[in-house]
C-alpha cells in the first residue's frame, strides 16, 4: 500500500531535553520506512523550550496555549492529522520509535488497533510498581466488562487506522485517553491487537501520571465507555 500516509502524534509537556531525540529518531525511522509521513508535536502548555525544541525540526508544532491534559493534546493532534494511519508516541524518551515499523504491520493483516505492550515477551520495562499495580487494575477491570484480555491498557505507543477515529467519538483531556481508546475500540467490535514493545525508565523530570486522581478518572472513563453506546 505505497499511498499510506502515516501521521505521528507525539503530545509534549515539558519535555525540552528529550523532545528533540524522539523526533530526530522518529524521522529516521520513518524516513526508512519509504512511506509517506507527518509529524506532529502538540505542544500541552510548556513552560520550559519544549516547542521550540520541537520547532528546529521538519514537523508540524501545535500549541494548547495552557496545560490542558494528554487527552486532549492527542484529540487536537488527531484532528489534524492527514494520515490514513496514526501513530501516538510519548515525548519523554521512555518509547523506542524504532518500534513503529513492528507496530504499523499488524494494521497491514486485520488489526485495526495496535498497542504496544510493555507486559509482552521479555524487553526491557522500567514502569514503575506502583503503575504495574494500577496497570493491572485496571486490565482486570476491563476485562470483566468487554471479556477481552489485554495487558497494557496505559501503553502510549499505539497504531492505528483512520476508520477507527472516524467511526468513535474521543472526549478524555487526560491520561484516561488511553483506556478511553482500549475500550471504546474493544466495545465497538473494533480488531485490536498488542505487540511486545521496550519501556526504558525516563532519564529527566518525573512522570506527570498522578497515581491516585490520573486513576479515578481512568476508572470513571472504562465505565462510562463501556456502558454507553460509544459510538457517535
Amino acid at each position: 500500500m505505497p499511498s499510506t500516509v502515516v501521521s505521528v502524534i507525539i503530545p509534549a509537556y515539558n519535555e525540552e531535553k528529550t523532545i528533540g531525540n524522539v523526533i530526530e529518531e522518529t524521522i529516521q525511522i520513518m524516513d526508512s520506512l519509504g512511506l509517506p509521513y507527518e509529524i506532529i508535536v502538540v505542544d500541552d502548555g510548556s513552560t520550559d523550550r519544549t516547542k521550540e525544541e520541537a520547532s528546529k525540526y521538519k514537523v508540524t508544532v501545535l500549541s494548547n496555549g495552557r496545560n490542558r491534559g494528554k487527552g486532549y493534546a492527542l484529540r487536537k493532534g488527531f484532528q489534524h492529522a492527514q494520515g490514513d494511519i496514526i501513530v501516538t508516541i510519548d515525548a519523554d524518551g521512555s518509547h523506542k520509535p524504532k518500534e513503529i515499523p513492528d507496530l504499523i504491520n499488524p494494521l497491514f493483516n486485520g488489526a485495526d488497533i495496535v498497542a504496544g505492550s510493555r507486559f509482552l515477551g521479555d524487553g526491557q520495562n522500567h514502569t514503575s510498581k506502583l503503575h504495574i499495580l494500577g496497570n493491572h487494575l485496571i486490565n482486570m477491570t476491563i476485562m470483566v466488562l468487554t471479556r477481552k484480555l489485554v495487558t497494557d491498557s496505559q501503553t502510549g505507543l499505539r497504531a492505528f487506522k483512520r476508520n477507527f477515529l472516524e467511526k468513535i467519538t474521543l472526549e478524555s483531556c487526560g491520561y484516561e485517553i488511553e483506556t478511553e481508546i482500549t475500550v471504546k475500540g474493544l466495545k465497538n467490535g473494533f480488531k485490536f491487537h498488542e505487540i511486545p514493545i521496550n519501556c526504558k525508565r525516563r532519564e529527566y523530570g518525573i512522570s506527570k501520571l498522578r497515581m491516585l486522581s490520573d486513576g479515578v478518572k481512568i476508572f470513571k472513563a472504562i465505565l462510562k465507555s463501556a456502558v454507553k453506546n460509544s459510538h457517535g
